[in-house]
């Protein structure tokens, strides 16, 4: 099974989940939001898992620093036009799991979905 996981270099939490999985002993692959990008049927799919509303960070600061029209009456479509123009505004990291999506970190969410493959 695949595990790859979406986020930026820099970020803690990030870090924190790299640490976790690389300390016990899953193997995974690394996407870079910055260096890598990301692609609209990625973004759909995630969307479709686990909504858009749990992927757009709202406390990251490239959120707060859109202009106010940006943040105003946002609906999926969109939240996506903007996780996609600047991606650092998804909550990170965001683990796939096969099939499965996971946003954030969470050890013990980690270990049952790991523990799953």
């Amino acid at each position: 099974m695949t595990i790859t996981i979406y986020g930026i270099t820099t970020c803690d939490t990030v870090k924190k989940a790299r640490v976790w999985l690389e300390g016990h002993d899953v193997a995974y692959r690394f996407h870079d939001f910055r260096a890598d990008g990301l692609d609209a049927k990625r973004l759909d799919g995630w969307v479709s898992k686990v909504g858009w509303e749990k992927l757009l960070n709202k406390a990251s600061t490239t959120f707060r620093e859109l202009a106010d029209n940006d943040k105003q009456s946002l609906d999926e479509k969109k939240a996506k036009t903007l996780m996609l123009a600047r991606p650092t505004m998804i909550k990170r990291p965001v683990l796939e799991v096969g099939e499965r999506v996971l946003v954030g970190f969470k050890p013990d969410v980690y270990e049952q979905a790991v523990g799953e493959k």
